[in-house]
């Protein structure tokens, strides 16, 4: 066993593969953050506190029906790969139509849904007067852009099955500039304000979205076949698709609870607390960017060698990104173990938080060696559109959460943290598990979704 996966650790072309995937996908991630961050730093530069509350409000609201539409992304991944392993043109290219459809229609569906709901949802803020209307004037211009946002993750996801990892790069750094060369024409230049750091988003979303369509027209006219627009009236055709996104989506809020529960039941512990924690989970950010990019790597492999039917690559593809989200996870952790003081000193000057952090710090340098197999088989299941085996995995782990949260409640911090790595190891574990049986059962070769 252990001379077959040196034989296939040693096949360079899997690495170079790998490499090309992984090293824009994790140049891209870290591109994510640049709009919220330029948004707030421009904010922070306009006359009244009040824009920036406005900003930041606004913001999170916008991201209510960005991040909830997440699987738009992943889902799309798997078809893609699997059509462009199989070498259906064809198929990828109806997989596209499928995706760029159902992206646009639910922007547009959500948007027209959120418009009369946008001061309900900024009175839940409890926000003043003056930031309530800057931040319902900032959401109108906003959501403009939500369709937008919704395409491109479509895009994203197609371009990443297809395996064409750099125009995702190109489509996050179009968005990324005009929306920072905006904002200092409308802005700084202009003095539009609030108004004008909206616009400048949802247009850098835009012109995203529009170079990702040309893009995407441009590398669709490479490939044999057409779209089936008959099929596309059917029923049949949508249902495995919608079934994926929307285990995937369930999986995600399972997910998102465990965060949203990891900051309510710090805050009951205290404020230096639930401060400790939050700076602490940047660390998994932090990790994330790394090993998300090799796990984008993974889907599209995966995904493309079920497609072919071909075994071998399957197998190859998961022993050299798996070894190298290993030794990624192994660098993570031994930079927050000699530096995890360093880290969180750079975060924050205040004594209180600075000590709960310290005291938690051995967490957070294990969580790297136990997340790294929950991320690295998440981009195998998702690659092979098994959807429906990610959730239910999600919702034992979650469960298990749950349990330990509650019965370590008198060991503070400590048994929080004990849940949530808790959380993590079975995350990977019961997804391991499934890999395996179905492996017994030579079942990763039969897509589960087509």
């Amino acid at each position: 066993m252990s001379a077959s996966l040196m034989h296939d650790w040693r096949h360079r072309p899997t690495h170079r593969q790998v490499w090309a995937l992984a090293t824009p996908m994790i140049l891209s991630n870290l591109t994510v953050p640049l709009v919220a961050l330029v948004d707030s730093a421009v904010a922070g530069h306009l006359p009244q506190a009040s824009d920036l509350g406005a900003v930041a409000v606004g913001s999170a609201v916008y991201a209510l029906p960005v991040w909830s539409f997440g699987f738009l992304r992943m889902g799309t991944t798997g078809f893609a790969a699997q059509a462009a392993g199989a070498r259906d043109g064809s198929a990828l290219r109806t997989v596209l139509a499928q995706a760029l459809g159902l992206a646009l229609a639910l922007g547009i569906a959500a948007g027209a849904l959120m418009l009369p709901l946008l001061p309900w949802l900024l009175a839940l803020m409890h926000s003043s007067a003056a930031l309530g209307d800057s931040g319902l004037g900032y959401l109108h211009l906003r959501l403009l852009g939500l369709p937008a946002a919704l395409l491109n993750y479509a895009l994203v996801g197609w371009f990443v099955g297809a395996q064409h990892a750099r125009t995702t790069l190109a489509l996050l750094l179009v968005t990324n500039l005009v929306n920072i060369a905006l904002n200092l024409l409308l802005v700084l230049g202009l003095r539009w304000g609030v108004q004008g750091i909206a616009l400048a988003s949802a247009a850098g979303e835009w012109c995203g979205a529009l170079y990702g369509l040309a893009r995407a027209r441009r590398l669709a006219r490479g490939v044999d076949g057409r779209i089936d627009w008959q099929a596309l009236r059917g029923w049949s055709h949508w249902r495995p698709l919608l079934a994926v996104n929307r285990d995937i989506f369930l999986r995600t809020l399972a997910l998102e609870g465990v965060f949203f529960a990891l900051s309510v039941l710090g805050a009951r512990l205290g404020d230096a607390v639930v401060a400790a924690n939050a700076l602490l989970l940047n660390g998994l950010m932090l990790t994330a960017f790394g090993l998300d990019g090799l796990a984008n790597a993974v889907e599209a492999l995966c995904g493309h060698a079920i497609g072919a039917g071909d075994r071998h690559a399957l197998r190859r593809a998961l022993v050299v990104a798996g070894g190298w989200s290993l030794l990624g996870s192994v660098g993570y952790a031994l930079l927050f173990g000699l530096g995890g003081r360093l880290f969180v000193d750079a975060q924050t000057n205040l004594p209180a938080v600075r000590a709960v952090a310290y005291a938690a710090l051995p967490w957070l340098a294990a969580l790297p060696l136990v997340a790294v197999w929950s991320y690295l088989l998440d981009g195998l299941f998702i690659g092979a559109t098994r959807a429906r085996e990610m959730r239910d995995g999600m919702l034992l782990s979650v469960a298990l959460f749950a349990l330990l949260a509650w019965a370590g409640r008198d060991w503070g911090n400590q048994g929080l943290w004990l849940a949530f790595l808790a959380f993590m190891a079975v995350r990977g574990a019961s997804l391991g598990a499934i890999a395996l049986r179905l492996r017994r059962r030579q079942a990763w070769l039969r897509p589960a979704a087509s």
